[in-house]
C-alpha cells in the first residue's frame, strides 16, 4: 500500500489505507505500508510493515507531508530487500510514483484508486494553465497502472473527465463502524457527549477546508434562530480558524461546538451516533468515508444534489438532498427537526443500503489481486 496520507494524518484515504492493511494483515500477514513519514510518529507498534521516508510538509494543507522517497537512502535499503507480490497506489503523487518504481523493477502489477478530485485541490494554489499541467501527470500515471478502480460509479464521470480513457472498475470503501448496536447504546452516547435526550443534534466531521462547503452548514443554521440544536464540527484543516470566526460572526457560539481533530476511534462513534443528522454538503468530494461512517451508526445524511459524492443517496429514503443555498438547507432542517420519524427511517435505510464493512471489501480486493495475478501468469497470494 503506498499513500502520501496515511494515520495519525486523518481523511478520508488514510482510514481507507488503514483499513486495507489491517485487514489484509489479518487475512495474509504480508502487508507493508509505504509511506512519507510524519515527524514524531512512531510505526513500531503497529501489526503490520511500515516503511516510511523522509518528508516536508505540504505548503497551506497543515497537517499533510509529502517527500520524494527516492531521495531517502535509507527507504532505499530497506525496500530492495523486500520481494512484493503487488503494489497498490492510493495516491497518484509521489508515493505512487514510488510504487510504479517497485512495480517496474520486480515486474509485478500496479493497482491505483482514485480517490480524490484533484483538480479542486490545485486550483486553489495553482494558475490555470499549471493546473492543467498536473493534470495531465496524474492521468499519465493512471495509465501507467495494470488496474484502476474508483470508490463509486460516479467517480467514473470525473476520472473520464480529467481525460483518463482506461478501463476503469468499481471498488466499494468500506466502514469500520458497522455492528449490531443495540437501542441502549445511543442513548448512552447522547449522555457521553453531553445532549439531551431530545436536542436536535447536527454532526460534520472532515478536513475543515471550504471546499466541502462548511460555510453553507454555518449560514444555513444563521437563519435558525429560533431553532433548538446543537452541531458539531469535528476535524481540522486550513479553514478551521475562519470557520470559528464565521460562526462567532454569525451568533451560533452557544449551539456549535469544534471539536478539532478526533483521533479515537470509539468518542467519533459516539459523536455518529447521538447525532440526528450529518450535515456534508460537499461539492469537493467524490466518495467520502464519513457519509458510511454515519450510516452504520443509522445516521441519514445531507448532502448536496447532483454533487458526485450524493448519487448514493435517494432523496427522501437513504438520505436528504439539499440545493447549494442556505435558505434551502435551513428549511430542509426546519422540516426535518420537527419531523423525528422520518429522520430515524431514513437512518435506518442508510444503515441497510450504503453500508459494507471493510473485512468485507478487503475479502473482495484480494480476490481481485488474484485475478490480475492470475491474468499475467504470478503467484497469487496466500491466506492465513
Amino acid at each position: 500500500m503506498f499513500c502520501d496520507c496515511f494515520p495519525p494524518v486523518m481523511d478520508g484515504v488514510s482510514v481507507c489505507m488503514q483499513n486495507y492493511a489491517e485487514w489484509m494483515q489479518k487475512k495474509t500477514g504480508r502487508v507493508c505500508v509505504v509511506t512519507p513519514n510524519v515527524p514524531g510518529t512512531d510505526y513500531g507498534s503497529l501489526p503490520y510493515k511500515v516503511l516510511d521516508y523522509f518528508s516536508v510538509p505540504v505548503p497551506r494543507r497543515h497537517p499533510y507531508v509529502t517527500g520524494i522517497a527516492e531521495f531517502d537512502p535509507a527507504y532505499l535499503a530497506r525496500i530492495s530487500r523486500i520481494g512484493f507480490r503487488i503494489v497498490h497506489a492510493h495516491c497518484p503523487f509521489t508515493s505512487g510514483h514510488a510504487a510504479l518504481r517497485v512495480a517496474r523493477l520486480q515486474k509485478i502489477p500496479l493497482v491505483a484508486t482514485f480517490h480524490s478530485k484533484y483538480r479542486d485541490d490545485f486550483e486553489r494554489v495553482l494558475p490555470r494553465p499549471a493546473v492543467d499541467l498536473v493534470l495531465k501527470a496524474i492521468i499519465d500515471f493512471y495509465e501507467k497502472a495494470d488496474l484502476v478502480w474508483v470508490p463509486q460509479a460516479s467517480v467514473i464521470d470525473v476520472i473520464r473527465e480529467y481525460g483518463y480513457k482506461g478501463e476503469v472498475e468499481v471498488m466499494d470503501n468500506g466502514s469500520d463502524l458497522v455492528a449490531d448496536y443495540p437501542e441502549s447504546f445511543f442513548a448512552e452516547a447522547r449522555e457521553r457527549v453531553g445532549v439531551a435526550p431530545g436536542e436536535f443534534v447536527l454532526l460534520f466531521v472532515g478536513q475543515h477546508i471550504w471546499e466541502k462547503n462548511p460555510r453553507l452548514v454555518i449560514e444555513a443554521l444563521s437563519l435558525l434562530p429560533d431553532l433548538p440544536f446543537r452541531m458539531f464540527f469535528a476535524g481540522n484543516g486550513y479553514a478551521a480558524h475562519a470557520m470559528r470566526q464565521l460562526v462567532s460572526e454569525k451568533g451560533l457560539d452557544s449551539k456549535v461546538t469544534f471539536l478539532g481533530t478526533v483521533m479515537d476511534r470509539k468518542v467519533l462513534t459516539d459523536y455518529y451516533a447521538a447525532a440526528d443528522l450529518f450535515l456534508f454538503p460537499s461539492l469537493y468530494d467524490n466518495a467520502p468515508l464519513v457519509v458510511r461512517e454515519a450510516a452504520a451508526l443509522h445516521t441519514a445524511s445531507v448532502m448536496a444534489r447532483g454533487a458526485t459524492a450524493s448519487a448514493i443517496l435517494t432523496d427522501g429514503y437513504n438520505g436528504f438532498l439539499t440545493d447549494n443555498d442556505p435558505q434551502v438547507l435551513a428549511s430542509l432542517l426546519r422540516r426535518l427537526a420537527s419531523e423525528p420519524e422520518l429522520v430515524r427511517r431514513t437512518g435506518d435505510n442508510a444503515s441497510r443500503t450504503i453500508v459494507r464493512s471493510w473485512e468485507d471489501c478487503v475479502d473482495e480486493v484480494l480476490r481481485r489481486y488474484d485475478d490480475l495475478l492470475r491474468s499475467r501468469g504470478l503467484p497469487t497470494l496466500e491466506r492465513i
